[in-house]
């Protein structure tokens, strides 16, 4: 049984690049965005990684890492299933906004608790909390149980969107997912036991 599960953070985003709060908006990748893609993939096909399926969020950021992934490991039409709980974390009222002109607007202390608290959401979105609430029962009832059959699974998503897989898999406590850091681009390759917890971790780094 392989049990198999890949999570990767897309790509580097044209609003990653602008310092913008993203959230539910829908930037595509930079040029270095695609690099970081392909790189994730020649990474895993290093290792001899194919996918039975792939999940990836509603937003074309995800789906086009995703895809890219896909081509480097030779799987280009593999089935990919797009799922609107998988996507980002919606950061309501800023999104689109700058991360310097938010401070300057709200203050340095109230944009940090949005950006790193688990429970406090900013105006009009979503906190952390919300997004695990939103992400886990997806995660629980459609992609764990392939990965249990034996399925080799990747997941191509957002940062927070991943958090909440990482919290359970690492078992991460609530005060310390918020500033644990995903890199763009870097599949993070784990083997589950038969109890769903997880036997072997890899963070493929370039």
């Amino acid at each position: 049984m392989n049990r198999l599960l890949v999570l990767a953070r897309h790509g580097q985003s044209d609003w990653n690049l602008k310092n913008l709060f993203t959230g539910w908006k829908d930037p595509g990748l930079t040029d270095l965005g695609v690099e970081e893609a392909r790189a994730a993939g020649r990474r895993l096909k290093a290792l001899g990684i194919q996918f039975d399926v792939a999940y990836t969020s509603a937003l074309s950021r995800a789906q086009r890492t995703c895809q890219l992934i896909l081509e480097e490991i030779g799987q280009p039409d593999l089935a990919v299933i797009k799922e609107q709980a998988l996507n980002e974390r919606d950061y309501g009222d800023l999104s689109g906004l700058n991360k310097d002109d938010a401070r300057a607007k709200w203050g340095e202390e109230q944009v940090h608790v949005w950006r790193r608290s688990y429970d406090v959401p900013p105006p009009g979105g979503e906190s952390l909390k919300d997004t695990v609430a939103r992400v886990l029962p997806y995660y629980v009832s459609e992609i764990l149980p392939r990965v249990m059959r034996g399925e080799r699974v990747l997941v191509a998503a957002h940062g927070n969107s991943l958090r909440a897989l990482v919290m359970v898999l690492d078992r991460l406590s609530a005060d310390t997912i918020p500033s644990m850091e995903l890199a763009t681009g870097v599949p993070l390759v784990y083997r589950l036991k038969a109890d769903t917890t997880v036997e072997d971790k890899k963070v493929l780094t370039a």
